[in-house]
């Protein structure tokens, strides 16, 4: 049984496109491997198919990997609800709300479910590809650290450092964290990875060399830039679109503090008939064709945002010309009369009036809702499937006419009588091919282009692995995967 891990010199260094790389690179050659990141912080989730919540981006590692999402892939996962706090899952159940302090002194308890799950699945998979957090040279976090270097050191395996030449300065990131690790940690560092580089392979030739008498550690290679490439991010919004087509549609979605699962819109950001705006705080609200309300960790705080923005009135005006109006979760919490969190799960205790465009109320309860579904979509009876990840319980006569017609019996969200609002608690309902196009219909497009979102994602799956047989040291990666 062996473990490998990739620690990055930066967030969004490409840790967990490499991981996902390798571990598809592992399954064409029928090498079992399970993706595995100790600690996760992160707004985009996941539910598994043991019912718990995990990484968006340990979701796609499994799919790389060939295997169904579980939580042992992600034990530890902090879901910020606030600049100095954030919700703590462990083992896909969510345990608390935690401050950074209180939750730096919790480190030790969590460091005892992230060795579990890691045993476990080193008992099921002779490779286990391992995903750090940030950089292991952060050096206020290092006491107690569970994610990087703290978990190496645990559990005795490699390292892989990678870099992102595209920012810049790649070779004082590398030697830079390099030297702020300890000489145990150092020792473990077999090899570094650099990655996004666009040019003549040549011109760089004398920074490697120089790089690998530095520090005496090898290249194992350097990965291009990757163009027209889509994988799920773990936080950041990406905001780079597909080429266009003539007739398209306008999409605006607001930028919440604490949006969460953006990843839902990332079909639409690669549809061609689609343009995507997402607008920030302070920007202008621009005429849309759809406005789409996001999911959200901390509802009331976020709508008291929206109104702060000028959101309300933007919306009234949007739907008094026929505009169309979608909410996703907080989004649907948001378009009811009323949000109470009674318990404080979110923030300070209290109550919320909601938008008032449909009939119902939320409360937020504790035992938060985990669930992967499949349904159809009341517009056109359009299958569709997607997840739910809720802490509010919604009632009121406007959920008679429901969104989705779930296949577990159950129904979803509200349709409002004039057919201009829709709200669901289903993220991921955009990756469903028949239910995209018929909400890009109902939108207003005529004439919509069928996109397979999931096969997008396969493809760019196989494209990083080509790149590992490609461009790295394939021989060293087998010796440092045990093979």
């Amino acid at each position: 049984m062996s473990t490998l891990m990739v620690q990055g010199t930066t967030s969004d260094a490409g840790k967990s496109t490499l991981v996902t790389a390798l571990c598809r690179w592992l399954k064409r050659q029928g090498v079992s491997v399970v993706p595995f990141k100790p600690q996760n912080m992160a707004l985009n989730s996941a539910v598994t198919a043991d019912g718990g919540e995990i990484g968006r981006a340990q979701a796609v590692q499994a799919q790389a990997a060939g295997l169904a999402p579980h939580t042992d892939m992600n034990p530890v996962l902090l879901k910020p609800n606030s600049d100095t706090g954030a919700q703590v899952i462990i083992h896909g159940r969510a345990l608390t709300c935690m401050d950074a302090v209180a939750y730096h002194d919790y480190k030790k308890v969590a460091m005892q479910a992230v060795l579990q799950s890691h045993q476990r699945l080193s008992a099921a998979y002779p490779v286990v590809m391992v995903e750090g957090a940030g950089s292991p040279a952060e050096i206020n976090l290092r006491a107690g650290d569970i994610a990087n270097m703290g978990f190496a050191e645990a559990v005795d395996c490699p390292v892989i450092l990678i870099a992102d030449i595209d920012k810049g300065g790649v070779f004082a990131h590398l030697v830079g964290t390099l030297a702020l690790l300890s000489e145990s940690e150092q020792a473990r560092v077999q090899g570094f990875v650099i990655n996004r580089f666009r040019g003549d392979i040549a011109l760089l030739q004398p920074g490697l060399d120089w790089l690998e008498q530095r520090t005496g550690k090898p290249v194992l290679g350097v990965l291009p830039y990757l163009m027209d490439f889509h994988l799920e991010a773990e936080d950041a919004i990406d905001v780079r679109q597909s080429a266009k087509a003539a007739e398209r549609i306008k999409v605006v979605v607001p930028v919440l503090p604490r949006i969460s699962n953006h990843t839902d819109f990332d079909p639409l950001r690669l549809h061609p008939q689609v343009e995507l705006c997402f607008v920030g705080p302070g920007q202008a609200i621009p005429a849309a064709d759809l406005i789409i309300l996001p999911g959200s960790k901390s509802v009331r705080a976020d709508l008291a945002f929206l109104r702060k923005q000028g959101w309300p009135a933007a919306i009234d005006k949007h739907l008094r010309y026929g505009g169309k109006l979608l909410g996703i979760c907080g989004g649907l919490q948001m378009l009811g009369t009323q949000i109470d969190d009674p318990h404080g799960l979110e923030g300070a205790a209290g109550s919320s009036d909601g938008l008032h465009l449909l009939a119902f109320a939320t409360v937020l309860e504790p035992e938060k809702q985990l669930r992967n579904v499949r349904g159809q979509l009341c517009l056109e009876s359009a299958p569709v499937s997607g997840y739910e990840i809720h802490a509010g319980v919604s009632s009121g006569e406007a959920l008679a006419t429901a969104a989705v017609q779930l296949d577990d019996g159950r129904r979803d969200g509200a349709l409002s009588a004039d057919g201009q609002v829709l709200g669901t608690y289903l993220h991921g309902l955009f990756e469903s091919s028949e239910a995209c196009s018929a909400l890009l219909r109902w939108a207003g497009l005529r004439e919509v282009q069928t996109v397979d979102y999931h096969a997008l994602r396969e493809r760019d799956i196989e494209r990083l692995a080509d790149l590992i047989e490609q461009h790295l040291d394939t021989a060293k990666l087998r010796l440092l995967c045990g093979l």
